[in-house]
């Protein structure tokens, strides 16, 4: 699979990784999905809810979850990832998000150094959960055309 962002779903996610500094941001990721991409459509930015280590981990609260998922099933979109920030360190999976991830999702991370963000990859978490693989990321913008119904 492909995960297929806008311009402006990177900035949104950098700006909170920047934002959240040094703790982790996260959120969900909501679109469509069609032959070998998900097309990203909204963002929705949800608050870390770790007390006990937000700098090194992020949680989404369940109820959180299921309000963010309710959101973007009525705009009829589907969750087709989740992303967080690595405050001060790569953009790469630890060992907590391969054990905490769900499979077939995409997992975002943007990288934050000192507080100001860098890179974002995509990943994924293999069917039988014992490692992450790079995702392809294509960042694009979508050309809408309207037509008149005059």
């Amino acid at each position: 699979m492909t995960l297929v962002l806008e311009p402006r779903h990177v900035a949104a996610m950098r700006r909170h990784g920047e934002a959240d500094y040094p703790h982790e941001a996260c959120g969900l990721i909501g679109g469509h999905v069609g032959g070998d991409r998900k097309t990203a459509v909204q963002l929705v930015p949800l608050s870390n809810a770790r007390r006990d280590s937000p700098r090194n981990r992020y949680l989404i609260a369940p109820e959180a979850f299921r309000r963010a998922e309710a959101r973007l099933g009525r705009d009829g979109l589907e969750v087709v990832g989740v992303y967080h920030s690595h405050p001060d360190h790569p953009p790469v999976p630890s060992a907590f998000d391969r054990e905490h991830a769900w499979p077939w999702l995409s997992y975002v991370i943007v990288g934050v150094a000192r507080g100001r963000a860098q890179d974002a990859r995509s990943w994924t978490l293999a069917d039988d959960r014992h490692a992450f693989s790079a995702e392809p990321l294509i960042i694009e913008d979508r050309k809408v055309a309207w037509q008149s119904q005059s």
